[in-house]
């Protein structure tokens, strides 16, 4: 489960990490009340990204304009979501921007501490510079700075972003969250670092153990089980029943025992990424590249804890979902930050295909996004498949538009 913005703030502020000062507004007329000085930012709270460039964000000098510009976005649905709540908050000028996330991977069984020099609204940017360093001892503060170093961070910022990415570690622990994301974290003209926006996946399994958790989402969470249950209805409780909408085209899909997000459109390229933003980001891509997407995949992997098998039928039904239908001409597969680098993620590609030789079915061409220094490996255990192994994302996604032609 997905936290608002201001939810994930709220943490945020508790553990440490700098935030804006803000105000929750239920309705317009909330701003004639409001506690923070001008010039502020109205943020529409949905769980998607790409508000700024839907209109979902909006900078205000006055009490006159935020009521009129809040009105506007509590009726500004940004993918299909309306928002029940906005943030209003402090204007922050920031001299520059960086991304940072620490995830759990499911393949090493570590947690996975991600940055990124290009921060913000250029998702795309920010995914070709990404940097990892993998949490594979007790966590001490080298990790942390040995990040900085790897993203190009000099002087006294390694110590000041470097006691951030520590402080979201302990949060992503202390809480059992799947993910910790701030993007961007702003660093101003004098070094001062501020956590901009920000996103928090939970655990829906660990909630229990929470209740602070439970408390902070509030009705939120109430009502997001009541449509789980109503959905499934009739169905085995370890299914998930998934709908997806884009451009009026949708698909509905029951999904055995996984946490898979689907979506079925009408070109010939199959994408799969795991996270809602790297996946919107590469069906971008692959659209600005004149491709046509054939459907799109959001493989949400799991608590790190999981078994080597149940990560191998879950990528084994992902890829069976993006490339076994007839208008599919080739599958662009772009996972990093959980298991991009791991020879786990190969092996299962590799094993695959032999599925596939093994039944005689007839396969199409892949091309593999992988960070790091596993590429090498890769081609040499993936040579005589149809895989193509490619670092740059952009060259990757040019290669899937030449195939699919």
């Amino acid at each position: 489960m997905d936290l608002l913005e201001y939810q994930a703030k709220a943490l945020f502020s508790e553990m440490g990490i700098p935030v804006l000062p803000s105000q929750r507004i239920d309705y317009p007329k909330d701003l004639k009340r409001l506690k923070i000085p001008y010039p502020v930012v109205l943020k529409s709270q949905v769980h998607t990204g790409e508000r700024s460039s839907l209109g979902g964000i909006k900078f205000v000098e006055n009490t006159i304009d935020a009521v009129a510009a809040a009105q506007t976005i509590f009726n500004l649905p940004i993918k299909d979501e309306y928002p029940e709540v906005l943030l209003a908050e402090a204007k922050y000028n920031a001299d520059q921007e960086l991304y940072l996330a620490v995830v759990l991977d499911p393949i090493v069984r570590r947690p996975v501490l991600l940055g990124s020099a290009q921060g913000g609204i250029d998702t795309e940017t920010a995914m070709k510079n990404m940097q990892q360093v993998v949490v594979n001892q007790e966590f001490s503060p080298f990790y942390a700075r040995r990040l900085m170093v790897k993203i190009g961070l000099q002087g006294k910022l390694i110590e000041s972003v470097s006691h951030i990415v520590e402080k979201m570690y302990q949060l992503l622990v202390e809480k059992d969250l799947d993910l910790i994301e701030i993007n961007p974290l702003g660093i101003s003209p004098r070094g001062e670092v501020m956590a901009l926006d920000g996103k928090v996946s939970v655990n829906d399994y660990a909630l229990g153990r929470h209740p602070d958790l439970v408390s902070l989402v509030g009705k939120n969470i109430s009502n997001n089980y009541e449509i789980k249950q109503e959905q499934v209805k009739g169905i085995d409780n370890n299914s998930l029943l998934v709908t997806s909408n884009l451009n009026g085209v949708s698909s509905e899909k029951i999904i055995p025992n996984y946490r898979l997000k689907f979506t079925e459109l009408q070109g010939n390229i199959g994408i799969l990424c795991n996270g809602e933003g790297l996946t919107m980001a590469t069906v971008d891509l692959v659209m600005q590249a004149q491709g046509k997407p054939a459907n799109f995949l959001n493989i949400k992997l799991g608590d790190y804890l999981e078994v080597k098998e149940s990560l191998r039928s879950q990528m084994f039904t992902a890829l069976d979902l993006v490339s076994q239908k007839e208008n599919v001409k080739v599958v662009l597969i772009n996972v990093i930050g959980i298991v991009q680098t791991s020879d786990e993620l190969i092996t299962i590609i590799y094993e695959y295909f032999n599925k596939l030789k093994s039944i005689d079915q007839e396969t199409i061409p892949f091309v593999l996004r992988l960070l790091g220094g596993r590429i090498g490996r890769a081609r040499e255990r993936l040579s005589g498949l149809p895989v193509e192994v490619m670092e740059n994302l952009e060259d990757a996604v040019n290669k899937a538009v030449f195939l699919s032609k």
